[in-house]
């Protein structure tokens, strides 16, 4: 299932310039950005333990529910869909702002800037096959839940859960400061 999918390697991963002396306003963009992606890795988490419990037998169908109407993304956006497919959407939304908005500007700052966000976006891309394929593999488990559908979703999961922490750290590591340096907003 994950075949066709071009996972992250870091060694391939350009670097951008390191930013010295940065006030704390300048250093607050990044924050943000990191803010933004702790929400993405707290739904990532709870994600994680559900399948997992669901993996070992040890949670009800009601449990499940229980849980995930608990996830703060959850409350925020319940009239528009399932708990995987807002957090899909979530995730689709902020890298589509990125994408749009904050990549562009960043990499009009010079050509390391630029090799960096192209990388991102390459990333982005990763990330939403990941995504469309996990959405697959979850219908695919609704409509016959056995365990060779429930093993590809989890796999998908996993990979899904892998490459999305390893891009926001790379993504926060490499731009959050120059965000504030070139005051570009989040």
């Amino acid at each position: 299932m994950l075949l066709d999918i071009g996972f992250l390697d870091d060694a391939t991963r350009p670097r951008a310039p390191r930013l010295e002396n940065l006030t704390p306003a300048q250093k607050a963009p990044g924050r943000h950005l990191q803010m933004i992606h702790n929400h993405l890795r707290q739904n990532v988490a709870v994600l994680r333990q559900l399948v997992d419990k669901a993996a070992k037998g040890k949670v009800s169908p009601e449990a499940v529910e229980a849980e995930a109407a608990a996830l703060e993304m959850v409350a925020n956006f319940r009239q528009f869909g399932n708990l995987c497919g807002q957090h899909c959407q979530i995730v689709h939304t902020h890298h589509s702002i990125e994408d749009a908005h904050i990549f562009p500007e960043l990499s009009a700052k010079g050509e390391a800037w630029k090799k960096v966000t192209d990388r991102l976006v390459e990333e982005h891309h990763v990330v939403h096959a990941l995504l469309l394929k996990l959405v697959d593999a979850l219908n695919a488990l609704a409509r016959e839940p056995n365990a060779a559908n429930f093993e590809a979703a989890r796999e998908v999961n996993d990979a899904l859960e892998r490459v999305l922490l390893s891009h926001l750290g790379y993504e926060e590591e490499e731009i959050g400061d120059a965000l504030g340096y070139f005051g570009i907003g989040v």
